[in-house]
């Protein structure tokens, strides 16, 4: 057997009985120099670790009872993973300890068996900005290139700055530091290389938790000049959408957002990209997608189409505004959307919705077309009085295929 055991946060006096019992017994015990000196006295040969070392070789090469001494738990992003890719699992058993993580919610005092454990090693920082924002509690194990700092300037950069940030360093060390800040804040801390960073989002009460998650109020968005597609039209538009939990939406021409805040949550395992160009609606933008804690939304910046090579491929499309490129953006939609897909568009103009059928048609789509006239009473007259918004056409396209239908 090849034992694989951790070692807890406060040295050798972390190792359970049946641990140290193990290590004496071994004839070859792999670890990194720190943890190797912990049984210096030992007869056992010992082999230090490095980043360039091939373990799997070294314990293929070696005969006699031999144990890998690692931090934490050896399965939590740990080298356990490679060794059960690499090795009979048979051969292998694993004894964990505590871990950083674990160490790090103890100092806090929070519970963690609701958080989300991300390692930034081998992700991109889209990514891994991505999965922090798409969760209430999180902890990220970081690295040299995903530093705080730089973490923090990706959440800045999205307008999400929602959260208490805990930087927990060097756990268990005598150059422990657990510091409570900020989003803000953290670009200004200098982080020693060993650190758990910690996200737990914080919730106020401007934005009413008790919200229909369809037909929010337009006065709860932040927009420029009223340029929102009204709550009731939003309402037809995510109808239509026929969205299912894990699908790609993109929103074209997000405006204040109000559509993919509203979509984010009807696609609890999806992922919706906001693409906006004008940078006033880009500024309020990002502040209701942080007000309203939005998880799977994500913003991207530029003119449509050009900006949509590197997306995913769309399940859905929601077209709020084109920005007079009309045919250009349909013929890159036709090319990329998924079989039976749909595009959904709001056009307030007779010359759009003529554009829009006259492209569908072309194309093959199953089309719908519906008029929304809306009417509110308004708070300003001594009377009852209805104020009429102007009409809207909403065009509903299914790409056709052999039981392509929109009932």
């Amino acid at each position: 057997m090849i034992y694989v055991v951790g070692a807890g946060i406060a040295g050798q006096e972390g190792f359970c009985q049946r641990v140290l019992q193990l290590v004496a017994e071994a004839d070859v015990l792999y670890g990194p120099p720190n943890l190797l000196a912990l049984f210096a006295r030992l007869p056992a040969r010992q082999v230090a670790l490095s980043a360039d070392s091939d373990l799997t070789a070294l314990l293929e090469e070696a005969e006699g009872n031999q144990v890998v001494l690692t931090a934490g738990d050896p399965l939590f992003f740990g080298l356990g993973r490679e060794l059960l890719r690499n090795l009979p699992r048979e051969e292998l058993e694993f004894v964990p300890n505590v871990s950083s993580v674990q160490f790090a919610f103890a100092r806090i005092k929070q519970p963690w068996d609701d958080a989300l454990f991300v390692s930034a090693e081998g992700r991109s920082m889209t990514h891994l900005v991505d999965r922090i924002v798409a969760n209430d509690k999180v902890a990220v194990l970081t690295d040299a290139r995903h530093t705080p700092a730089a973490i923090a300037a990706e959440l800045l950069r999205r307008g999400r700055d929602g959260y208490t940030v805990y930087l927990c360093e060097n756990l268990g060390t005598a150059e422990e530091r657990v510091e409570q800040t900020s989003v803000a804040q953290l670009p200004q801390l200098v982080a020693a290389p060993l650190n758990v960073l910690i996200f737990i989002k914080c919730y106020d009460s401007e934005i009413d938790d008790s919200l229909p998650t369809l037909g929010i109020p337009d006065s709860s968005f932040m927009t420029v000049k009223k340029q929102i597609t009204p709550e009731e039209v939003r309402v037809v538009v995510l109808a239509k959408l026929r969205l299912r939990q894990d699908m790609v939406l993109w929103d074209i021409g997000a405006g204040s957002g109000s559509v993919s805040i509203e979509a984010d949550a009807l696609l609890p395992f999806g992922r919706i990209f906001a693409v906006e160009r004008n940078s006033d609606s880009l500024r309020f933008l990002r502040q209701n997608l942080n007000n309203f804690h939005s998880r799977n939304v994500r913003l991207v910046e530029g003119e449509a189409p050009a900006c949509l090579e590197d997306l995913p491929d769309p399940d859905r499309v929601f077209i709020g505004g084109s920005g007079g490129n009309l045919w250009e953006l349909l013929e890159v939609i036709d090319e990329r959307l998924s079989a039976s897909g749909r595009v959904v568009l709001t056009a307030s103009t007779l010359d759009t919705l003529v554009a829009a059928t006259d492209f569908f048609e072309n194309n093959g789509y199953v089309i719908e077309v519906v008029t929304l006239n809306i009417a509110r009473t308004s708070s300003e007259t001594d009377y009852k009085m209805f104020e009429a918004l102007n009409p809207v056409y909403v065009v509903v396209a299914l790409k056709e295929s052999a039981s392509a239908t929109l009932a």
